[in-house]
Parts: C-alpha cells; sequence; structure tokens
C-alpha cells in the first residue's frame, strides 16, 4: 500500500505535536515526583475523563472487537460489556473514597488499609505483579495490534513497526510524565475518533460492501449482527451473557475495568482536583467508552466479513503476513488497506493516537508502582524527588522493551484478554469489601491472589489437561474456567480470612477516620473505638444504598444509549426509538437520584 504525500503529512504533524507537547511539559514533569505521575493533583474532570477514553481506545481494541464479531458475533462484546457494572460501582461509590485516601498509587491503599508486615510484602509484591508482570502482557497486546496494523497496512516487519512506534512512545512518556500523557491523551482522542468514525462511513459504503443495506443483507453478516446471544443455545448464552453478566464483572480484576477501581484509571481519579471532579472524569468516561465508542469498530468488522469472509481469504490478500501472526482480529487492518488518500492519513493517525494514549498510559502507571511502591519502598526510602524521577524515566524504558519483546511471541488480542480475565478471576470481590468489611485483611489478598494465579496457569495447561483427562479441550468448557476458578478462589480467601488474625485496632480506626466509609460491616470497630472513648465516625451519611440506586439507573441508561444507538444504524427504527425514550428516562431518575446524594459531578 502506498501513502501519499497528504497522508504521511497527516502523520509527521501528528508526532511533531505530541513529541512537542512532551518536550513542552518535561521540566515541569520533572521538578518532582507528584509532577510525574500525578500531576500535582490539579486536574479537572472532563481532561481526566477524556484521558480515560483516549487510553482505552487502544489499537488492539478494535481488533479484539473484530475477532469477537467475526467468530461469535456482535453479542460476543458482552465478554467486555459487562465490565459497565464495574466501572459505574466505581463512579458512584468508589470514586470518592479513592480520592479521600490521597495515595500517591492504588497500592499504597495496602499501607493504608492493613498493617504489619503481611501489608508491606502485598504492596512491593504486587508493584512487580501488576507493574512489570500484568502491565506487561497488557502492553504486548498492543504492541501485537501494532505490528499486525504495520505488516497489513506497510507491509512492515515487525521490528520495524515495534522500533518506530515506540520509541516515539516512550521518549515523550519519559519526557512528558503524566501530565504529557494526559494533555496529548486530549489530542489522541480527538484523532482517535475521527478516523474510526470517518473508516467506518467508508468502509461500509465501498464497492465490495455496497453500503449499510446490501452489507446487512449478507448472509454471513446476518448471522453475527444480533446485539444478544441466540437463547437458544445454551452454551451461548452461558458464555457470552450469563457468566460475564453474573460472574465475571465482579469477580475478576481486569486491567481498565478494576471492581473497586484501581490502576490507570484509579491513577486518575488520584490526580483530580477534588472528590466530585474523580467521579465526574468516571461518569464521563464510561458513558463514552461504552455507549457511542464500539460501533465504528462493529461497523468495519461486519463489512469485512463480506470482503473477507475467512482466514484463508485474508492469508490470500495478504501472503506476506507470518502464519503464526494470521487470524480474525488481522480482518481490521485488511479493511483499513482500501481508505483513500488523505483519509488513510487520518486513520493510519489515530491508530498511531491510540498506540501512543494507551502504551504512554501504561508507563507511566506501571513505572509509578516501581518507583513508589517498590524503590522508595524496599531499595532506596531516601530517596530524592530527583532521583525517584529518574528511576521512573528508567523504568518506563525498561517497561516498553519488555512488552516488545513479549509482542513478538504472541498471536492474537483475544488470548490475551481471556488470559487476563481468567488470572484475575476471584479476586474481584475482595477489592470492592475490603473498603466495607472490616474483617478483610492482608492475608485476604495474598491467598486470593497467589490461588487464581496458580489456578489460572493450571487450567491453562491444556495439554496437561488432555493427558490426565483424556480430553483434547481441556478440563473445563471455555464457560465453566472463570466460575471454576473464582469459587476456589473465594473459598480460599474466606478460609484464610478467618483463620489468621485481622487488622489492630490502630490500623482499623486509622482507616476508618480518613475514608469514612460507614455502613454496617464497620459497625463493630466503631462500637469497640466508642467504648474506649475514641471517636472515629464523623457522623456522615452512608451513602453506599443511594450510590447503588444510582449505579443502576447509570447501567440502564447506557446500554439503553449503546442498543439504541445500534438499532439505528440497523434501520430498526421503532426498536431505537423505545430505547432512545428508556435511556431519556433513566437519565431523568439518575439526575433525581444523584442529586439525593447531595453531591454534585461539577
Amino acid at each position: 500500500m502506498e501513502l501519499s504525500t497528504l497522508d504521511y503529512s497527516f502523520i509527521i504533524i501528528f508526532f511533531s505535536i505530541v513529541l512537542g507537547i512532551g518536550i513542552y511539559v518535561s521540566k515541569k514533569s520533572g521538578s518532582s515526583s507528584s509532577e510525574f505521575f500525578l500531576s500535582g493533583r490539579t486536574m479537572p474532570w472532563w481532561l481526566l475523563g477524556l484521558s480515560m477514553v483516549a487510553t482505552t481506545f487502544s489499537t488492539d481494541t478494535p481488533n479484539l472487537v473484530t475477532d469477537l464479531v467475526r467468530t461469535t458475533g456482535v453479542s460476543g462484546n458482552w465478554s467486555w460489556w459487562c465490565m459497565l457494572l464495574t466501572g459505574m460501582l466505581t463512579v458512584f461509590i468508589y470514586a470518592k473514597l479513592w480520592r479521600k485516601s490521597n495515595v500517591k498509587t492504588d497500592l499504597e491503599f495496602y499501607e493504608l488499609r492493613y498493617g504489619g508486615k503481611p501489608a508491606r510484602f502485598l504492596r512491593k509484591f504486587r508493584a512487580v505483579y501488576l507493574g512489570v508482570i500484568f502491565n506487561v502482557i497488557t502492553m504486548s497486546a498492543v504492541n501485537l495490534a501494532a505490528i499486525k496494523i504495520g505488516g497489513i497496512m506497510l507491509g512492515l516487519e515487525p521490528w520495524q513497526t515495534i522500533v518506530g512506534a515506540g520509541l516515539i512512545t516512550v521518549v515523550f512518556s519519559a519526557l512528558g510524565g503524566f501530565k504529557g500523557v494526559v494533555y496529548t491523551d486530549f489530542l489522541l482522542f480527538f484523532v482517535a475518533m475521527a478516523g474510526a468514525i470517518g473508516a467506518a462511513y467508508y468502509l461500509v459504503n465501498i464497492p465490495e460492501v455496497g453500503g449499510i443495506e446490501a452489507m446487512m443483507a449478507n448472509e454471513l453478516v446476518q448471522s453475527k449482527m444480533n446485539i444478544l446471544p441466540d437463547f437458544g443455545d445454551t452454551e451461548m448464552v452461558i458464555t457470552l451473557l450469563v457468566i460475564p453478566l453474573a460472574v465475571q464483572w465482579w469477580s475478576s480484576w481486569y486491567p481498565g475495568g478494576e471492581p473497586g477501581g484501581g490502576g490507570y484509571i484509579a491513577q486518575r481519579m488520584l490526580a483530580a482536583k477534588d472528590e466530585n471532579h474523580a467521579i465526574g472524569a468516571t461518569f464521563f468516561f464510561n458513558i463514552m467508552h461504552y455507549a457511542l465508542r464500539p460501533w465504528p469498530w462493529i461497523l468495519v468488522a461486519l463489512a469485512s466479513l463480506v470482503v473477507y469472509p475467512d482466514i484463508a481469504s485474508i492469508s490470500e490478500a495478504f501472503p506476506n503476513v507470518p502464519s503464526d501472526k494470521l487470524g480474525h482480529d488481522l480482518a481490521y487492518s485488511a479493511m483499513l488497506t482500501k481508505l483513500p488518500s488523505g483519509l488513510l492519513g487520518v486513520v493510519l493517525a489515530s491508530l498511531v493516537a491510540a498506540y501512543m494514549s494507551t502504551i504512554s498510559t501504561q508507563l507511566n502507571w506501571g513505572s509509578s508502582y516501581l518507583v513508589f511502591d517498590f524503590y522508595k519502598q524496599q531499595v532506596n526510602p531516601d530517596a530524592t524527588e530527583k532521583q525517584m524521577v529518574a528511576v521512573g524515566r528508567l523504568s518506563t524504558i525498561v517497561l516498553m522493551v519488555l512488552s516488545a519483546v513479549l509482542a513478538l511471541a504472541m498471536q492474537n488480542a483475544e488470548q490475551i484478554f481471556k488470559l487476563l480475565i481468567l488470572f484475575g478471576a476471584g479476586t474481584g470481590l475482595i477489592f470492592i469489601l475490603r473498603w466495607f468489611w472490616w474483617r478483610i485483611n492482608a492475608w485476604t489478598e495474598i491467598s486470593a491472589m497467589f490461588a487464581s494465579g496458580i489456578l489460572s496457569i493450571l487450567i491453562q495447561a491444556t495439554s496437561l489437561g488432555a493427558f490426565l483427562f483424556g480430553t483434547d479441550t481441556g478440563v473445563f468448557p471455555e464457560w465453566g474456567e472463570v466460575p471454576f476458578v473464582m469459587i476456589v478462589t473465594t473459598v480460599i480467601w474466606l478460609i484464610a480470612t478467618f483463620v489468621t488474625k485481622p487488622e489492630s485496632k490502630d490500623v482499623l480506626r486509622s482507616f476508618y477516620q480518613k475514608i469514612q466509609p460507614g455502613g454496617p460491616g464497620w459497625q463493630k470497630v466503631v462500637n469497640d473505638a466508642k467504648e474506649d472513648s475514641v471517636v472515629i465516625d464523623k457522623g456522615e451519611k452512608w451513602s453506599v444504598p443511594s450510590g447503588i440506586t444510582a449505579m443502576l439507573l447509570s447501567v440502564v441508561l447506557v446500554y439503553s444509549m449503546m442498543f439504541a444507538t445500534g438499532y439505528w444504524i440497523y434501520g430498526e427504527s421503532t426498536l431505537a426509538l423505545i430505547l432512545t425514550g428508556v435511556s431519556a428516562l433513566a437519565a431523568f431518575l439518575l439526575i433525581k437520584a444523584w442529586n439525593r446524594m447531595k453531591d454534585n459531578l461539577l
């Protein structure tokens, strides 16, 4: 595929602006560790919200969506659509708590909520476990998507793509820190959205597809269009709808969808001006992420079924693609090769924007763990601000190199997504309960973390399962893996919780006094403190019941908006109109519920 001068101009201008922002803010960002990782806690809700959306708009996301649509249909996206429940729980309950904690990273929370050696071990271990292992796996998925896009659209070798895109990203991330990441995310969001929408509109109308009506009349497309799975297929319903909505959203830890908040979402809440800005940012993010953004990707994925009905047709069209990189997720990049000059440059710039936004966020977030929660705590407690910034920049480079190397060995995005979901199964409930139940302790989290990790590794060893159980498909059906890990892990951490000592009175009282979580789960601690003539309860009204009401209304609002958008596109006006009315009613009730919580988003 040949790029025109216009295409190159768009890409060069984009790169220049991004690098310029990184250089411009580098001096301010390097002045202290707080500036480098949290931008001095001065960020407004709208900028943080856009940054969250841009961060999750990654190069691997359209590839993942395309893979899901082509293999299981539009309904396959419920594997990540279910995370809306987690997101809205964070908005209306946990965003406020995180901002009140005033920690620098969500791992610092461990020594606020727990005490002693177990808390210190948990903090440093999670710093490496999440900041390096999970983070590198997540970034490798993004790098893998970039490799496929570079190979299909530009004919680049994998190492050429990684060096080209990765080098610029790591330079501006190391220079600009969190402020550079957030400022560039503002630009990256609009570039990425323009590219995705423009590509979807053009590709649906190319002669090979014939427009939206012709596309939907195609037999292959019709079999993949349903937003909900076929209820006559019990296994499909269990896999795509029941498990995600009944179990996965609250039981699994996943980057960007952590139950109770965490990761780079927590980093942005902690960087907000105040609690209200933290809530506003997460609410804005969830609406944009789920209700509006998926449809351009879905349309391109459906159109790709007309042009490239199977993997063999993709391989035939792009014979230079290595066999170990072939997969349905390649169809997205394959479709983009049909874009005209000018729009092609915009779309390539949008894909680069998506890549840079996600990678820069992951680098800064992972580096913050290594600096604050490992280096400062375990290696050099007397580290100066200058030393911490230097370590932050060095760890940014190391994380990028590790993720690039791993990406070269991987094949498709869906494999990585399922692996991360399985690894976090059973731990999510702890992240929800630890704020509201005094009996949760450090050993609860340690036991759950190791249990889910070990079980996931055993399940993934399908060859061992086949040898021991005489099957070619492993020990469990695919839909049964997450529930199994969740149930066993939950039993293990509950036993660990009750056979180990609770946290000390001082730790529990200090946490309650600072956070004021309220609720019956802390009543014993409050009563014990009163008996000792210690006042830790400031009399704040417990906001969780009204928060859950607001969460449920917001879920109805976003899902109805998402479905309505899809049905308007499909031309099913009656159903689309009904769902639009449902979303309007949910929005009205949500405003009333939110007002009763006596808080404002702005």
